[in-house]
């Protein structure tokens, strides 16, 4: 899915963000641009998606998730500060922007290379029934694991922004340098 084009489907987390994109763009105050980021899952060393990651990980549960085929769209912390700079330099952009790295993973490959990058060998594959109890018990969505988001930033690459984290193992080997 790129800015202008894709099927971006329903549910949770589809709902929340269009109706903030609606409310967002409902209006026009004069001399203000407006940008609204759609962000992809962030990675980073202090918290967010893979504290609970690595944490299945290191107990033997880092296999795939339901299928394992759903696309994972994700985004190193640290593009996302050199984004935000990029977009407060050029004053004339405007407009949405997919904030998430240019290669999207499936979950299969995301679960490998988390295993990879902690030198864990092993991990039990989880089922869609298992999320789902799991999604109860830490009060969550399990769409927001089993839903598949292949998210490109079409419009910052044309722009010419530049990313520092395109690839995955490349991210996880910055995040997870010693776990």
């Amino acid at each position: 899915m790129t800015e202008s084009a894709g099927e971006i489907g329903s549910g949770f987390s589809v709902n929340i963000a269009t109706s903030w994109e609606k409310a967002f763009f409902g209006f026009e105050l004069k001399n203000t641009r407006q940008v609204a980021l759609r962000m992809a899952i962030v990675l980073g060393k202090d918290g967010g998606v893979l504290k609970p990651l690595k944490r299945l990980v290191q107990f033997g549960l880092g296999g795939r998730q339901g299928t394992g085929r759903q696309m994972f769209s994700w985004i190193h912390v640290e593009d996302i500060f050199e984004i935000i700079l990029f977009l407060k330099k050029h004053t004339i952009l405007e407009g949405v922007f997919n904030v998430s790295a240019p290669n999207p993973v499936n979950n299969y490959t995301l679960m490998k290379s988390l295993r990879n990058n902690m030198k864990v060998r092993f991990g039990a594959p989880a089922p869609v029934w298992l999320l789902r109890i799991g999604a109860v018990i830490i009060r969550t969505e399990t769409e927001l694991i089993l839903k598949s988001r292949w998210v490109v930033p079409e419009r910052l690459l044309a722009c010419g922004y530049i990313f520092k984290f395109e690839q995955l193992d490349h991210a996880l080997n910055d995040i997870l340098d010693g776990h």
